[in-house]
């Protein structure tokens, strides 16, 4: 499946922002999706998982409480808010297909299909 992320940009400490990931000529029922970041010097990290129903959802814990995971027929969203210098980083999208309903991958290897980046900054 193809993928295209949108919705990156600058935003001061506290400010909000929604990323959206777009599939083209697939619907997303049959995969589990992830958002990732990658900061600079750094690996990249798995910050939001949902499953293929959108029932599950997985955040690292450094998001929980401000980041919020949703998908509908072909888009997956990730709703920042409060947001800090530490979540400046290229956030990408991506799928995995999964026949368990309720499976939520747990890493970059498990994911089929990536979006490219959208860049995410955030001043102090």
């Amino acid at each position: 499946v193809q993928l295209q992320a949108s919705g990156g940009g600058s935003v001061q400490a506290g400010g909000s922002l929604r990323l959206s990931c777009t599939a083209s000529g697939r619907i997303l029922n049959e995969y589990a999706m992830g958002w990732f970041r990658q900061a600079p010097g750094k690996e990249r990290e798995l910050v939001a998982a949902i499953s293929r129903t959108g029932r599950n959802v997985r955040y690292v814990d450094s998001v929980k409480g401000r980041f919020t995971i949703s998908k509908s027929k072909i888009t997956v969203y990730l709703e920042m808010n409060n947001l800090k210098p530490e979540d400046t980083a290229v956030y990408y999208c991506a799928a995995d297909q999964v026949g368990n309903n309720g499976y939520i991958p747990r890493n970059a290897a498990e994911f089929d299909s990536w979006g490219p980046g959208t860049l995410v900054t955030v001043s102090s």
